[in-house]
């Protein structure tokens, strides 16, 4: 394993954790934790289709899935940040 695959499975770890944390303090965290994935792979989607009126597009693949659905909508916006700062 590389040095860039171990920081991004650390980082992928903490946030895991802390999202698993935040969810355990809420009165339903598996029912908190499936909308917030809802939420985030409708957004994922969202963003996808919306690309031929936006120019804006997010690759499907492993990581950014996990992002969506692992921090849900905010992830996605942290995605759309990240592309258009590598683009600018």
């Amino acid at each position: 394993m590389t040095f860039v695959q171990t920081v991004a499975l650390f980082w992928a770890l903490v946030c895991t954790a802390g999202v698993a944390a935040v969810l355990c303090g809420t009165k339903h965290p598996l029912l908190n934790a499936l909308k917030s994935a809802g939420c985030g792979a409708a957004a994922l989607g969202a963003v996808n289709l919306l690309a031929g009126f936006t120019g804006v597009t997010i690759a499907l693949n492993y990581a950014t899935s996990f992002v969506a659905v692992v921090l849900g909508a905010p992830g996605v916006v942290l995605l759309l940040l990240a592309r258009v700062w590598v683009l600018f």
